[in-house]
C-alpha cells in the first residue's frame, strides 16, 4: 500500500498527538502543525515518536500555508485546529471567529495557490452547533429547543420551555443525530465550528473531495492540558478533588454531558482518514453513556476522596442543558464502538493527573 501524508492542524493537542501516534505506527507520513497557544500549551510540543514532523504554525497566516504546502501534497487533511471557548468565545468573538472560521480559509486558499487537491477531509466539529438541541414533551411533541437566557436563567428555570400549546409541559432531552437534530448554536464558538462545516461542505463538493465531519462531545483523558480553564469540566473537577475541596455543581446539578475518553475519539478519527465516505458525511462521536454534571462529579470525588460536590445554584451564559449523542451511525460508517465507559476513563485520568505538576486553583 503506497504510503499517505497525513497533515494535523492542532496536532499538539491531546487529540492530535494521539492521532498522529496512531496514524504513524500504521506506516503514514505526518505532518502536525501547531501554534502552541501559551493557553492551552505550556510547555511546548508534547513528546513525540520519531518520523513525525511538526511545525509551528498559524492558520490564520496565508504565508505560513504557502511554506508548507510547497513541500507537503497531503493525501489527507484532518484539521482539528480550533479556539475552543465555549463562554470566552462571548468576550473574545473575534479570536474564535479568525481562528476557527479564517484559519479555515486560509486553509482552502492555500491548497489552491499550490494546486493541490487532498484525496479526503477530516473535520472535529464539535455537538455546540446543536445548541440545546431537541426535546421531547411528556405527550411525546418534538421541538427544537431556543437558547435559554439570562432571564430564563435567573429564575432558575433550567431547562427549555416547550413551545405553544405545550407551553409548561415537563420537558426531556433528546440525543444528537446529525440526520435529524438542527443544528442552531447558542454561543459564538458554536457558530464558529458551525461555519466551519459550511465552509468546508461547499469547498470539498466543488472538488470532489469527500469530507468527514465529527460532531465530538465532551472529549477527556489524560493529557488534556489542566492550565486552561477551557478544556474540559472533567479535568477541572478533577483539578478540585484533588486539592480535597468540594467540586461546585452548576444550576440544580441536572446538566447533561456525554463525556468521551480521548482514545475512542482516535479511533474514530482514524477511521475517518480511511473509510470511504461519499460526499460529506457528518456523525456524533460520544460514549453512549450520558452523565449529569452531579453525577460525575460524585464519580470524581469518590475517586479522589474528595468531599461531596456541592450544588450551587449558579450559571454559565452559553451553556447548554443537555448534550449526548446517538452513535448508530458512527457504528455504521466508521465502525466506532466506544470502549472506554466514563468510570474506567475518569480513573485513568486522575491516575494521570498523579504524575503531572498540576497548577493551584484559585481560591472560590
Amino acid at each position: 500500500m503506497t504510503t499517505r501524508t497525513v497533515l494535523i492542524t492542532g496536532g499538539a493537542g491531546f487529540i492530535g498527538s494521539r492521532l498522529a501516534t496512531r496514524l504513524a505506527a500504521a506506516g503514514d507520513d505526518v505532518v502536525l502543525l501547531d501554534v502552541l497557544h501559551p493557553q492551552v500549551h505550556t510547555g511546548g510540543w508534547p513528546r513525540l515518536p520519531g518520523g513525525i514532523t511538526a511545525i509551528p504554525f498559524d492558520v490564520t497566516v496565508p504565508t505560513m500555508w504557502d511554506a508548507v504546502l510547497r513541500t507537503v501534497r497531503p493525501h489527507v487533511v484532518v484539521h482539528l485546529a480550533a479556539e475552543t471557548g465555549t463562554g470566552q468565545s462571548l468576550t473574545e468573538a473575534s479570536r474564535h471567529t479568525r481562528v476557527n472560521v479564517v484559519g479555515t480559509s486560509e486553509l482552502l486558499d492555500g491548497l489552491h495557490r499550490a494546486g493541490h487537491v487532498p484525496d479526503r477531509f477530516v473535520l472535529a466539529s464539535s455537538r455546540a452547533v446543536y445548541g440545546e438541541g431537541e426535546w421531547a414533551t411528556d405527550d411525546g411533541e418534538r421541538f427544537v429547543a431556543d437558547a435559554r437566557d439570562v432571564h430564563q436563567l435567573d429564575r432558575a428555570q433550567w431547562d427549555p420551555s416547550a413551545p405553544g400549546d405545550h407551553a409548561g409541559h415537563a420537558v426531556r432531552p433528546l440525543a444528537h443525530t446529525a440526520a435529524v437534530t438542527q443544528p442552531r448554536p447558542s454561543n459564538v464558538y458554536a457558530a464558529t465550528k458551525l461555519a466551519q462545516e459550511h465552509v468546508l461542505h461547499a469547498w470539498a463538493s466543488a472538488h470532489g473531495v469527500p469530507l468527514s465531519v465529527l460532531r465530538l462531545q465532551n472529549v477527556y483523558g489524560p493529557g488534556q492540558s489542566l492550565s486552561n480553564p477551557y478544556t474540559g469540566i472533567v479535568s477541572l473537577f478533577g483539578r478540585l478533588a484533588r486539592e480535597r475541596r468540594p467540586i461546585p455543581v452548576y444550576e440544580d446539578g441536572s446538566i447533561t454531558r456525554d463525556f468521551v475518553f480521548v482514545d475512542d475519539v482516535v479511533s474514530a478519527l482514524a477511521s475517518a482518514t480511511r473509510s470511504a465516505a461519499d460526499g460529506t458525511r457528518t456523525v456524533d462521536i460520544g460514549s453512549g453513556s450520558p452523565m449529569t454534571l452531579l453525577e460525575l462529579a460524585a464519580v470524581v470525588a469518590a475517586q479522589a476522596g474528595a468531599p461531596a460536590p456541592r450544588v450551587t445554584g449558579q450559571y454559565r451564559l452559553g451553556d447548554v442543558r443537555a448534550a449526548f449523542a446517538d452513535v448508530s451511525a458512527a457504528r455504521d460508517a466508521l465502525g466506532y464502538v466506544p470502549l472506554v465507559d466514563p468510570e474506567a476513563g475518569i480513573a485513568r485520568l486522575l491516575e494521570w493527573m498523579t504524575t503531572q505538576d498540576v497548577p493551584v486553583l484559585d481560591a472560590a
